[in-house]
């Protein structure tokens, strides 16, 4: 299925790795221009030669730390010297805090709440007059299912939880407000998604003192063994990129203010 990207000019935050790195793989396959956005320069190359290598396109990158007010605002202006427009806007940088209740600090939750919703909120908000102006765009926010149910231990999410549910909210409410304007904004709910460096944070925090680098090993051998079974409980990137870049597309015209979570058909009850 053709899905008209061609030559669409994307931006996705947290491209260097995992779902963010996927959907801009696929994005670049499908024929857009894509800028890869990401804190660290040494990941960004390595993804873009990565993504290159694996799909003959070239993608351009920017260093920007997205709870970072002056990063966003030089990533605006980049984008508006560099290409004139934005089509599609991926917003994927976030991270989680899987500790109990009584033991996240203040600066956890503050850095939680900055990268996860501020972050989403302030740089939809500065590219949103360049869409209105060109009577188009289309944004996706990636947040996570702490945001619409209470995840079991060892996953806590008092701190992550509500700063994905602000982003389900958000989108919403954006849904509406940016709609008149020919303007979608969808938001993608990940299940349990296999990434590397997720489960090595995952398994750092919950370990804590008593971390063990050979048994995280073994663990995460095994994790990856069940993700290659059919009907999987962990799903991958790949998927996930698979469900954003599709929502991007015009093929999903009539898809606005969508809560889209994916999750394998977890049991929830």
């Amino acid at each position: 299925m053709d899905l008209n990207l061609k030559d669409k000019i994307a931006v996705v935050t947290g491209g260097s790795a995992g779902i963010g790195l996927e959907t801009s793989r696929l994005l670049a396959e499908e024929g857009a221009h894509v800028l890869l956005c990401s804190r660290r320069e040494e990941a960004l190359a390595r993804a873009a030669e990565d993504i290159e290598r694996t799909t003959g396109t070239s993608v351009d990158t920017l260093s920007v730390d997205v709870t970072d007010i002056g990063d966003i605002e030089k990533l605006v202006r980049y984008v508006k010297e560099r290409y004139g427009r934005i089509d599609v806007l991926v917003n994927n940088a976030g991270t989680g805090t899987y500790k109990p209740f009584l033991e996240v600090t203040d600066e956890e939750l503050v850095y939680g709440m900055a990268i996860n919703f501020f972050a989403q909120f302030r740089i939809t908000q500065r590219f949103a007059p360049m869409m209105i102006d060109q009577h188009y765009g289309i944004v996706i926010n990636v947040a996570g299912e702490s945001g619409i149910r209470v995840l079991t231990p060892p996953f806590r999410s008092s701190c992550t939880g509500p700063a994905k549910s602000a982003e389900i909210r958000l989108s919403k409410v954006l849904a509406t407000e940016l709609g008149e304007h020919n303007i979608r904004v969808n938001c993608v709910v990940p299940g349990y998604v296999y990434t590397d460096e997720r489960f090595d944070k995952w398994e750092r925090e919950m370990a804590k003192e008593d971390f063990d680098e050979e048994a995280a090993r073994a663990k995460r051998k095994e994790w990856g063994r069940n993700i290659a079974r059919p009907n999987h409980e962990w799903g991958t990137a790949q998927e996930l990129a698979n469900l954003i870049v599709f929502a991007a597309s015009d093929r999903a015209s009539y898809v606005n203010g969508a809560v889209l979570v994916a999750d394998g058909g977890e049991d929830k009850s």
